[in-house]
């Protein structure tokens, strides 16, 4: 099959592409700037030149391909709504080329969208909708191309974890570091789920070979991690306090991070493996974080 890919040099994305390739499937990675080119190359996949923004581009990519993987995003906080609109044009755009054929197209989502406070599950459909919360855009366009007659799937990733991480875990070892403790928010109990990035990346194959239009995907090897356990490691780790701090004392420790410090999003992935027989294999969160990997600097 040939793949078209965006988000390919990223941190999930990579592990796709090579995940792809050792498939025996034909990858063609969405670049930027020379540098992901070179590493798309060096990969052993193809180069198609452009971003997520340039939706001339991503039609015809998606036209010349047998099936898309939409794994890119902007991950700028500073304009949240604006780039997941811009997520929502794009999966229009790579979803227009597919309707009415059998070509997959696989979306990104998250688990944190879906039913905060309890366990979500795969049947589970957004409580609210994208004026409430932003990235609710990504499930909506996906939706809006399944009743268009597109085989489009969702995989939702919790937090991915792993060498090479640049997201969550390391953002809350860096502020640890530059205030000196490690913290939590209240009794610390809120549930974050997580995954390995090779885990995941596999469940996109999946996904990409047999899941039906409108299935969504849940890759999840952890359900429910209290967010203090993670604090703690992160305090032995760097030989730093552990901290409580209060609703009203959060926003000042932890900044704009403050709203995914206290989020509870526990969630499953019992049907993701009852249906399409992936397991989880790699290292837990807590295993990676007593690795040398994420305090090295």
């Amino acid at each position: 099959m040939r793949v078209f890919i965006t988000g390919a040099t990223g941190f999930i994305g990579s592990a796709i592409v090579q995940e792809l390739l050792a498939a025996g499937h034909r990858v063609v990675g969405l670049a930027r700037s020379d540098a992901a080119a070179r590493a798309l190359a060096a990969a052993g996949a193809e180069v198609h030149r452009g971003d997520i923004e340039d939706l001339d581009g991503l039609r015809r990519a998606a036209a010349a391909s047998d099936g898309v993987i939409h794994n890119g995003f902007i991950h700028d906080f500073t304009r949240y709504k604006e780039a997941c609109e811009i997520d929502r044009r794009a999966i229009e755009a790579l979803g227009a080329e597919l309707v009415g054929s059998d070509r997959p197209l696989v979306v990104t989502s998250g688990t944190a969208l879906v039913a905060p406070g309890r366990l979500a599950t795969e049947d589970d459909a957004p409580g609210v909708d994208s004026s409430v919360m932003p990235r609710v855009a990504t499930e909506e366009a996906a939706a809006a191309l399944v009743a268009r007659g597109a085989r489009v799937s969702l995989v939702r990733l919790p937090v991915v974890h792993g060498k090479g991480d640049h997201g969550f875990v390391p953002m809350l070892i860096a502020l640890a570091r530059e205030k000196g403790v490690s913290a939590y928010v209240g009794d610390g109990r809120n549930r974050w789920n997580a995954a390995h990035r090779l885990d995941a990346a596999r469940l996109f194959k999946l996904a990409l070979e047999k899941a039906p239009a409108g299935a969504r995907l849940h890759a999840v090897a952890e359900e429910a991690i209290a967010f203090r356990e993670i604090a703690e490691v992160i305090g032995r780790r760097l030989d730093l306090p552990v901290v409580a701090r209060s609703a009203e004392d959060a926003a000042s420790h932890f900044g704009w991070f403050v709203n995914f410090a206290r989020l509870d999003f526990p969630a499953s992935s019992k049907l993701t493996q009852e249906r399409f027989g992936w397991r989880p294999v790699q290292p837990s969160l807590i295993a990676d974080l007593e690795s040398e990997s994420y305090f090295e600097s």
